[in-house]
C-alpha cells in the first residue's frame, strides 16, 4: 500500500509522490519566546513523517527555518539587560528552541536557515518579482500584486475580490489592492507595532529593529517572502512536501505559493500538509493568550515518551486537546509499551530462551503488528492506529512470557528477538520513543546524562555560542567522555 496523505491544496486524500530524494520544508518558529507544546505538535508530526519516509526507503532532505526577524522579537528588546538588540532576543530563544527540539528526540533537519543570513536571497527574489511585473515599489516598500497571479486564493479557497486587507493599517494607502502583501518594508518596525507586541514599557525609547540595504530602501523583508527565499535556496524551486500549522494556510502559505511560482514559473510544492492546532482550556494554545505549557516544563513533568505518545493519539490534520484524560491515556499506553519491552528483553536474554522453542501465536503477532502498523502509517499517518498495532504486540509478548512463567517449556528466542526488533524498528525508529531496558542499569543512566549534555552543547553550537560549547566538551572530557564532531553529527565514547 502506498502512502496516502490529506493535501490541503487538493482538498482531498492523494497518493504521495516524489522523484528520488524527498524534500521536506517545515515552517519553523518565530523565536520571540520559549517554545510550547503547540509549536512542538508540528515538530512531532514533521518528525514522524521524516522517519516513516526513511523507513520506506526514501532519503529525506528536511529543512526547517528560524524566523529571527519580527516585530514580536523587536518588541522584547530591553526587557532584560542583555537584550540590547533584536539579535540578542532572537539568539536567546533560538537556543531555547534547539534545546527543546533535542529534548523531544527529533531527528535533526539538514539545516535550520535563519532570515538574517538570507537577506541577499530575499532581495534577489523581490527584484525578480518586480522585474516580472508581479510586484511594485511604493514609497520605498515593495508589494506583491495579487491580481497578477491567477491562482491566488486556491490554497485557502478564497476569492481575491472578497479578501480583507493584509498588513498593517499604515500600508493601505501605499497598495494598489487591499489584499496586496509586503515583500519589502521601508524603514524599521513601526513604533505602533513595537508597542502593540511589547511585554514591558519601553518609555520614550522604542526599538525599531535591524534594517538592511536594498534597491528600494533601507528596510526589512516581509514575513512571507522569507520562507520562499529560504526554502528554494536549500531545496530548489519545487518542494515535495511543505508542512506547517493550519493557522498558516492564509495568508502565509497562500502568499508563499504566489510569490514563489510567479518568480520561478514552477510548482512550488507537490504536497501541502497542515497540522491542526493544540487546544488548552478550549482555546488554541498561544503565548499571547497565556494558555501554554512550555516544552521544557512538559518534558520535566511527563518525560519525552509520554509527550510523544500523547501527540500520537490524534491525527495530524485534526485539532487536539491537551486534557488530563488525554495525558493519562498517553501515560498508560507508554507504560504498557515500556514494561512489555523490558519483559521481552529480559526473557530474550535469559537462559530459558531456546533456539528450538516455537510459539506460533507470538510470531504471528509480530507479523500482524508490522502489517497493521504499516497500513495505519500509509493511511494518512494514522498514528493512533499505528500505536494500537504496537499495543496488540504487547499483548502477544505478555501472553508468551506469562505462559512460560506459569510452567511452559521455554521462551521462543526467535519470536522474542523478532518482537524486540519490531519495537525498535517501529516504536523507536518511526514513533521516536526511547526504550531503556531495565538491564541497562547504571550504564543506561550514564548514557542518558551524557546525551543530555551533548544535546545542550549542540544547541549552544547551533546558537553560535561556541565558547560555551567548548566548555561543555572540556567538562565531559574531565570525567572521561570523549566528544567527536563529524559530518554525521556528534558522537561520544567513554575513555
Amino acid at each position: 500500500m502506498s502512502l496516502v496523505v490529506t493535501d490541503t491544496l487538493e482538498d482531498e486524500r492523494v497518493e504521495f509522490t516524489a522523484d528520488g530524494d524527498v524534500t521536506l520544508y517545515v515552517c519553523g518558529l518565530t523565536v520571540s519566546d520559549d517554545p510550547h507544546l503547540g509549536h512542538a505538535r508540528l515538530w512531532f508530526h514533521a518528525d514522524v513523517l521524516h522517519r516513516w519516509l526513511e523507513h520506506e526507503g526514501y532519503d529525506v532532505r528536511h529543512v526547517e527555518n528560524v524566523t529571527d526577524v519580527n516585530e514580536k522579537i523587536t518588541a522584547r528588546v530591553g526587557e532584560r539587560d542583555e537584550w540590547t538588540a533584536e539579535r540578542d532576543v532572537a539568539e536567546t530563544f533560538s537556543a531555547s528552541t534547539f534545546s527543546a527540539m533535542r529534548g523531544l528526540n527529533l531527528l535533526r533537519a539538514e539545516v535550520y536557515p535563519r532570515v538574517t543570513e538570507h537577506v541577499p536571497e530575499i532581495v534577489d527574489l523581490v527584484a525578480t518579482l518586480v522585474e516580472k511585473g508581479y510586484a511594485y515599489e511604493s514609497n520605498g516598500s515593495v508589494y506583491f500584486d495579487v491580481t497578477r497571479f491567477d491562482d491566488y486564493g486556491a490554497l485557502s479557497n478564497q476569492n481575491v475580490e472578497e479578501l480583507e486587507a493584509q498588513g498593517e493599517p499604515d500600508e493601505r494607502s501605499e497598495k494598489r489592492h487591499p489584499a496586496d502583501f509586503a515583500l519589502w518594508k521601508a524603514g524599521g518596525v513601526s513604533e505602533t507595532a513595537a508597542r502593540d507586541h511589547a511585554k514591558h514599557d519601553h518609555g520614550d525609547s522604542v526599538p525599531s529593529g535591524e534594517t538592511w540595504d536594498s534597491p528600494w530602501s533601507e528596510g526589512r523583508p516581509g514575513w512571507h517572502v522569507e520562507c520562499s527565499a529560504m526554502s528554494t535556496t536549500h531545496l530548489g524551486d519545487t518542494l515535495d512536501v511543505h508542512m506547517g500549522g493550519r493557522d498558516l494556510v492564509f495568508p502565509h502559505h497562500e502568499n508563499e505559493i504566489a510569490q514563489s511560482e510567479a518568480a520561478t514559473g514552477e510548482t512550488f510544492a507537490r504536497h501541502w500538509l497542515h497540522v491542526g492546532l493544540l487546544e488548552m482550556d478550549g482555546e488554541k494554545m498561544s503565548s499571547s493568550i497565556g494558555n501554554f505549557w512550555t516544552v521544557p516544563d512538559a518534558l520535566e513533568e511527563l518525560g519525552v515518551n509520554v509527550v510523544r505518545t500523547f501527540y500520537a493519539g490524534a491525527a495530524y490534520r485534526s485539532e487536539q486537546a491537551l486534557t488530563e484524560e488525554a495525558i493519562a491515556e498517553a501515560e498508560e499506553r507508554w507504560d504498557r509499551l515500556s514494561r512489555t519491552y523490558d519483559r521481552a528483553v529480559e526473557a530474550l536474554d535469559s537462559v530459558d530462551a531456546r533456539a528450538k522453542a516455537e510459539d506460533d501465536d507470538l510470531r504471528a503477532g509480530v507479523a500482524t503488528a508490522r502489517e497493521e502498523f504499516a497500513a495505519a502509517m500509509n493511511d494518512d499517518l494514522n498514528l493512533r492506529e499505528a500505536t494500537a498495532a504496537l499495543l496488540e504486540l504487547t499483548d502477544a509478548v505478555n501472553r508468551h512470557v506469562d505462559g512460560v512463567s506459569e510452567g511452559g517449556d521455554a521462551y521462543d528466542y526467535r519470536g522474542l528477538r523478532e518482537a524486540v526488533e519490531a519495537f525498535d524498528d517501529l516504536a523507536v525508529g518511526v514513533l521516536g520513543l526511547q526504550f531503556k531496558a531495565e538491564s541497562d542499569g547504571e550504564v543506561g543512566l550514564a548514557d542518558e546524562l551524557v546525551e543530555l549534555v551533548v544535546d545542550i552543547r549542540e544547541a549552544e553550537r547551533e546558537a553560535g555560542n561556541y565558547e560555551r560549547a567548548d566548555e561543555l566538551r572540556d567538562a565531559l572530557g574531565e570525567v572521561g567522555v570523549e566528544i567527536e564532531d563529524g559530518p554525521e553529527g556528534t558522537t561520544y565514547r567513554f575513555a
